[in-house]
């Protein structure tokens, strides 16, 4: 019995211990291959998630910004600027270093004439700074909105790869042209047509320049390369505008007529050519001028731009008082409000009715140009010499200033009324303030220039001669004239020396360089060789009254009295400098056994009139015409 029990007590545990075992095995039993695809299906699942967060968001932002830039162009080609910018400003939000961005947003500026292109060029070169079209696009525009530094400094990186490159010259030359180095201008130009002949463009902006100059040769073919530019659709008005203007300064009336006639007959013809052919029949007959006159006025008064600048033609050409003849039969809308009324108190000055200009700038403001209203009305209050004048001239003169501050296109002209009205200290200060603008540099430099000479101011003259050297080196006008007064006045004395050296290396036969390097040589006792410079000369030049005093002044030093008689005979009748005035008189001083003069004496001699350079400096603005190919 007992072993019985036992037998089925182990059964039982058996059957028990089985159950538990395999409860496990129940619970968990899965077919193997099944569990290998789960777990593959779930690790592509987390793979693909990852995938797509990683690399889902850039191909969708890609085709996003692909679509702005594609709509963006899109609106660019209808001229619709505004939608442009900001599909373009929305990829830069997302991409900062978009370069198509870039480009829409220059081309799109650059179109609307917004100094915002300079900034858009300067990324795309930037991000090419390899690309010379890149570069060149950035010169072009610092160049077009008045930033000369930007644009200097652009072609100085760019020079030494970019020699061969026809449109580097004709960039260079604009360069030239707004440093007024007109010198250079040329040269440059005369290159880009030796490297690429065939191009219109670049004959164009040569013959234009050309026809101005003096030399017979280049002048004459000027002419003609501008008649055969006169066939070509896209420069037939702008040849003919210059073959014009041209014939008219040479008092060739024939053939000013036959352009007179072509350009009124052109598609292109703008009012201001009306007022080029209003030149040329002034010139040809009285009567046809009277009745020309009287057909474009009624022309003109259909648009506020159109009268103003016939107005400004006419007080510029002596008809001040037509002008004011004529605002009287105008109606008052169109009159009382710029660019008329400017045009208007400008006839009211030149005719000095002072009591009249008081009444005219009394009126209601002028809006943007409320400035100048401010500044005729003070000029007025002066000219009337009554007891309040100067207190009322200074507090409107101040008003004037204030609503032009900072801003340098309304500064620039309160400056040039202000040389104008001869008003010296005003004129000063606003020059030498706007001489720190690289827009207004040139100009601002060249009326301080005039302001010193005039005053004899050699310090402050020296000065302006140095910055005009450092913003212009290649201009050997402006090199000899700072060499000749560095010596004068003992100041930089190396340096002069050095810089009449280059001056006449440069070009041996500028009469001014040679004198000034003969001059250069007498000052470091080598006054022989100095002589020889001076012989090379043809004769007829140094008679002219600056280069007689340097001439009498070397021969005196080597005891030949009798041949500089004739040259101090010439420098009296003048008219000479101060400086050169002193170094004459000191000069005959040592002859006579009588100690050099300490300081100038009264000049008898006439006061020349001053000018900067030994050419003429021009501040024509930059064309519309631009170098270079956009990208």
């Amino acid at each position: 019995m007992p072993e019985k029990i036992r037998r089925v007590r182990r059964r039982r545990r058996g059957r028990s211990l089985s159950g538990i075992e395999a409860l496990p095995s129940f619970r968990l039993h899965l077919p193997p291959v099944r569990v290998v695809l789960y777990a593959a299906t779930a690790a592509a699942i987390v793979l693909l998630i990852i995938l797509f967060g990683t690399y889902g968001s850039k191909l969708y932002l890609g085709w996003h910004e692909s679509r702005l830039l594609k709509r963006a162009g899109a609106m660019l080609e209808k001229n619709d600027f505004v939608t442009a910018n900001r599909l373009a400003r929305q990829v830069l939000a997302r991409h900062g270093d978009s370069l198509p961005a870039f480009y829409i947003l220059a081309e799109a500026t650059e179109k609307q004439n917004s100094e915002e292109t300079v900034s858009w060029r300067a990324q795309i070169a930037r991000l090419q700074p390899d690309n010379i079209d890149s570069q060149l696009n950035l010169a072009s525009a610092a160049l077009r909105f008045g930033q000369i530094d930007l644009a200097r400094k652009t072609l100085e990186r760019i020079a030494p790869r970019a020699q061969d490159e026809a449109a580097f010259h004709i960039v260079a030359g604009w360069l030239a042209r707004a440093e007024g180095n007109l010198a250079e201008q040329e040269q440059q130009f005369d290159i880009a047509v030796n490297k690429d002949p065939k191009n219109d463009l670049y004959k164009f902006n040569l013959a234009a320049l050309q026809i101005r100059s003096q030399d017979p040769e280049k002048s004459a073919q000027a002419r003609a390369n501008l008649e055969r530019l006169t066939q070509v659709t896209q420069f037939r008005t702008g040849a003919l505008r210059a073959l014009l203007s041209d014939a008219v300064d040479r008092n060739d009336l024939q053939n000013a007529d036959r352009f007179a006639q072509q350009l009124q007959m052109s598609p292109q013809v703008s009012f201001g050519d009306y007022l080029l052919c209003l030149n040329f029949y002034r010139k040809l007959d009285a009567k046809k001028f009277d009745a020309l006159l009287e057909k474009v006025k009624p022309v003109a008064a259909r648009s506020a731009d159109d009268l103003g600048l016939l107005m400004d033609w006419m007080n510029e050409n002596g008809l001040a008082s037509d002008v004011v003849k004529w605002m009287d039969k105008l109606p008052a809308a169109a009159t009382a409000k710029p660019p008329a009324a400017i045009a208007i108190a400008a006839a009211f000055a030149e005719q000095k009715n002072w009591s009249r200009l008081r009444r005219w700038t009394r009126s209601e403001s002028w809006g943007k140009d409320d400035y100048l209203r401010l500044a005729y009305q003070g000029f007025a209050a002066r000219q009337s010499r009554q007891s309040s004048a100067e207190a009322e001239f200074d507090t409107l003169w101040r008003a004037a200033l204030h609503a032009a501050a900072d801003q340098p296109e309304k500064e620039i002209n309160l400056a040039r009324l202000a040389t104008k009205w001869n008003l010296p200290i005003e004129s000063e200060a606003l020059w030498s303030r706007l001489s720190h603008i690289p827009a207004c540099r040139r100009e601002a430099l060249d009326a301080l220039y005039k302001l010193y000479r005039a005053n004899n101011d050699l310090k402050k003259l020296y000065d302006v001669l140095q910055r005009l050297h450092d913003a212009s080196p290649n201009e050997i006008g402006i090199t000899a004239n700072l060499a000749r007064l560095g010596l004068n006045i003992d100041q930089n004395t190396k340096q002069s020396q050095e810089l009449a050296r280059q001056a006449y290396d440069r070009a041996p036969d500028d009469v001014s360089c040679a004198v000034t390097y003969a001059f250069s040589l007498y000052a470091q006792g080598r006054t022989t060789e100095g002589l020889e410079i001076l012989q090379k000369l043809p004769p007829e030049a140094l008679h002219e009254s600056h280069a007689a005093v340097y001439a009498a002044v070397l021969l005196l030093d080597v005891n030949q009295t009798d041949g500089a008689k004739e040259y101090i005979q010439v420098a009296k009748r003048g008219p000479i400098y101060a400086e050169e005035k002193r170094v004459l008189e000191d000069e005959l001083a040592k002859i006579a056994g009588v100690s050099p003069s300490p300081t100038p004496l009264p000049s008898p001699f006439p006061t020349p009139a001053p000018s900067a350079t030994s050419t003429s400096a021009s501040t024509t603005p930059i064309p519309e015409v631009s170098a270079s190919a956009t990208p």
